[in-house]
């Protein structure tokens, strides 16, 4: 039996068992209560942290984790498994959108935060040092908001060092979903690559759309979290062979260039996005008050891995994100490839993975 007790903060788990409550951060001028799950197994192996609920408006992966919880029985566990539900209250429960009523800004850019910074900033450093820091595997889950068709998918950063590299593509591979987003680098403030910069095997899990909340998108989540689980040795191996999959990298990043109405030409329908060649029309932005429409071309082709299904955009909103299947030649030049959330008026400062 391991004889570790997992803590975070004044909240322990003792060898064999499972816990569940909240842990207060402090986040300067105001406090967020943080609710976690801590599985402490009996037998020794990796400690394995899942987040849900960083952006609000993405109901689907708090659901799965939250059913998950109900499945991992300690007597089964190797190792420990963090999971936190609603990493960002606020915008979970009042914004419902990705960045936070407190102050504006989106969490998933500022990682791993700042002590001393802003509300938000000091909640991404608050998840990063007491849940993120020190775990062997992290799975952060999200899925298309309530604004935003998107194909499912797994996303991980290459660092350069081959061994992590080798284990996170593994692990993406692992889940059970067909496509495999590949980040060229690990820069920028999403979690995940703050944690591949740290040496932590890190993925980003996407699925579902419009912040759907249906039983069998939220079991299709479920099931794959239990086969992560299983290659990463914290439950036993079931002798399923992993699903074959696609690796992609992002070509590019579409932003909306004036404020008005978006009227998308592709498919709202996950599964059907569509491809696109260069110069191909993405959709029209209309000014309500006058008619004045303004054209939005594809600046590169590639498949539509997400888009806004939302009708009001400003400029700067993303309207679409896409990919073309991983090459290698191609993969080692991240500069020839205009990346999502890097497009004309965007105030982001790295891609979605």
């Amino acid at each position: 039996m391991s004889d570790t007790t997992l803590s975070i903060g004044s909240f322990e788990a003792e060898p064999g068992t499972k816990v569940r409550g909240t842990v207060r951060a402090d986040l300067g001028t105001l406090t967020a209560d943080i609710p976690l799950t801590l599985v402490n197994g009996t037998r020794p192996g990796p400690r394995v942290v899942i987040t849900a609920g960083v952006h609000g408006g993405e109901f689907t992966p708090i659901d799965a984790v939250v059913r998950l919880v109900g499945l991992l029985e300690p007597g089964e566990v190797r190792g420990q498994v963090i999971i936190c539900p609603v990493a960002n209250p606020n915008a979970v429960y009042q914004g419902r959108l990705n960045v936070s009523p407190v102050d504006g800004v989106n969490i998933n850019r500022v990682f791993p935060g700042d002590p001393d910074g802003g509300p938000t900033e000091r909640l991404a450093a608050w998840l990063f040092a007491n849940l993120v820091d020190g775990a062997d595997v992290y799975m952060d889950l999200h899925c298309g908001g309530i604004d935003q068709v998107l194909r499912d998918f797994v996303g991980y950063r290459l660092t350069g060092d081959p061994d992590l590299d080798k284990a996170t593509a593994e692990l993406a591979g692992s889940f059970g979903i067909e496509d495999v987003m590949i980040g060229l680098t690990a820069e920028g403030g999403n979690s995940h690559a703050a944690a591949a910069r740290r040496g932590i095997s890190a993925v980003l899990v996407e699925v579902g759309s419009l912040g759907q909340r249906d039983e069998p998108t939220a079991l299709r989540r479920v099931d794959g979290l239990l086969a992560a689980l299983r290659h990463v040795g914290v439950l036993d191996q079931d002798g399923s062979a992993p699903a074959p999959i696609r690796t992609w990298v992002w070509s590019a990043g579409v932003t909306a260039e004036a404020t008005g109405l978006w009227y998308p030409e592709f498919s709202f329908d996950a599964e059907v996005i569509g491809e696109v060649a260069e110069g191909d029309l993405l959709g029209r932005i209309v000014d309500p008050a006058d008619g004045t429409e303004h054209t939005v071309l594809a600046p590169a082709g590639g498949r539509i891995i997400y888009g806004m299904h939302g009708l009001t955009v400003r400029p700067g909103t993303e309207l679409a994100a896409l990919a073309i299947p991983w090459e290698p030649d191609t993969a080692t030049q991240p500069n020839t490839l205009q990346v999502p959330g890097l497009g004309s008026g965007s105030d982001e400062a790295d891609p979605r993975i």
